[in-house]
């Protein structure tokens, strides 16, 4: 999949400011600071299309970019920041929740896991709802430039472990730096929808 054109949509809240548009979604979740803008801005070939907070925890809605006018790529508030109040990480997961739950148009979901570390507590139970609800997914482990090459399987066996992952289930090393994976990624997006 090649993508010519990728430009910010909207931010919702709710799912009344959802766009309107009957396009094929894919949503990209994870905890934050996993490096969801890093990745968006890296297969669209945007700098700045989606940004990189400076603080982790910060993205509070959900994030509509359209891609080539036929899709749209969603970028979900990470969870699982530790210094966030259990309000504001309780109002973050209604947001998270009610786009998961209800939206139609989510057709696959990008879970990104930081490669370096072993899957959290919340990483297991987001993974455990993408396989309850049926939807297409990929896994894919982020920041695989922080790690020596010879490390990178060693790394995705226990992501492979902790998330109980099935053989199938390829497990897509990726780096924003390096560029890594990227076409991997696109090639499933595209074959997907």
């Amino acid at each position: 999949m090649i993508i010519k054109n990728a430009n910010f949509e909207i931010t919702a809240v709710s799912p009344a400011q959802y766009p309107v548009a009957d396009f094929p979604e894919v949503a990209f979740v994870g905890r934050s600071n996993v490096g969801k803008s890093s990745i968006l801005n890296t297969l669209t070939n945007r700098k700045s299309l989606a940004r990189v907070g400076a603080t982790p925890g910060v993205t509070k809605a959900v994030n509509f970019f359209n891609i080539d006018n036929r899709m749209f790529f969603v970028d979900l508030p990470g969870y699982g920041y530790a210094s966030v109040s259990k309000d504001k990480k309780s109002s973050w997961e209604v947001v998270v929740e009610k786009y998961l739950f209800t939206r139609a148009n989510l057709k696959m979901i990008v879970m990104l896991v930081d490669i370096r570390h072993s899957p959290t507590k919340d990483d297991k139970i987001m993974y455990k709802w993408i396989l309850d609800s049926k939807i297409p997914y990929i896994i894919v482990a982020s920041k695989a430039d922080k790690i020596s090459k010879g490390q990178i399987q060693k790394h995705i066996q226990v992501i492979r472990t902790e998330l109980q992952l099935s053989p199938d289930i390829k497990v897509i090393p990726f780096s924003s730096q390096t560029r890594q994976g990227k076409e991997d990624i696109l090639d499933i997006i595209g074959t997907l929808l």
